[in-house]
């Protein structure tokens, strides 16, 4: 992506979406159990605002990030929920001022980078679109979670047209997390965006496909859904394992959602 400011005008206004979804909720709705147990609402908006403070740093203290992703070696596998239980330890009202504050100072310094910039990251290191779009797809999927705990439903937009790119750019990935080896041949991806657009990647002629609505290939590749309860097709073996295993987010394996069900 040659020019990253969309990405972060999406990033900015889902922020926005979702703070005004919890700017005026009461203190025990803070409390209130998400769909990722033993998660509250605060913790994510917690998670949240820890993960963008983290992002601020790569962009512009990358030696003051480079001691974060020291502590992290130290406690491996705790340090995403120890930073989510810190922040949910605060009072709403500051909780809520630190995500603010900490997402706006993030959009500022996406903007003021170069386009071309590359950060540090607990993974590969991110360009400037990519940081943004990492952002955005945490925020939507977070959101998700905040949302189904409050039982309020929330309208799909074509912002989800860079969680859909990352998606499909993470294909590979996916598979290699899994111990599989990735596909040789590309898949050709037809998915039809909330506005009735269709988006598509890969070639026409390809073997293997996906199809199906934008909104659920988002939900699965955030594992914010069961693959069993979503709309999507696959044609062709590495299609269909793909959908098993999609995952956008860095890291090891989720564990996802069971399928409304039950089982898994």
């Amino acid at each position: 992506m040659a020019d990253p400011t969309p990405v972060i005008d999406d990033l900015c206004a889902e922020s926005d979406e979702l703070d005004r979804l919890v700017a005026e909720l009461e203190p025990e709705q803070w409390a209130l159990a998400t769909p990722a147990p033993p998660w509250t609402v605060a913790h994510q908006i917690a998670h949240l605002a820890w993960t963008d403070h983290s992002s601020l740093l790569a962009v512009t203290d990358q030696d003051a990030f480079a001691r974060e992703v020291e502590k992290a070696l130290a406690e491996p596998g705790d340090f995403v929920d120890n930073g989510a239980e810190d922040g949910a330890a605060k009072p709403p009202a500051q909780l809520l001022a630190d995500w603010r504050a900490g997402r706006e100072a993030l959009a500022e310094a996406l903007r003021a980078a170069p386009a071309r910039a590359r950060f540090p990251w607990y993974g590969p290191p991110m360009s400037v679109a990519s940081m943004a779009t990492a952002r955005l797809m945490e925020t939507w999927a977070h959101g998700l979670d905040i949302a189904d705990a409050l039982g309020v439903s929330r309208a799909p937009t074509d912002r989800l047209r860079h969680i859909v790119r990352l998606g499909v750019r993470t294909r590979d990935f996916a598979f290699g997390v899994h111990g599989l080896p990735a596909p040789f041949e590309d898949f050709r991806v037809e998915l039809t965006a909330p506005s009735g657009e269709l988006w598509t990647y890969g070639p026409e002629e390809a073997t293997d496909r996906v199809t199906g609505p934008a909104f659920d290939f988002c939900l699965l590749v955030t594992q914010r859904a069961h693959r069993t309860d979503l709309a999507l097709r696959a044609v062709g073996p590495d299609a269909d394992r793909w959908l098993d295993i999609a995952q956008a987010f860095a890291g090891p394996p989720g564990p996802g959602r069971t399928p409304k069900g039950g089982t898994a």
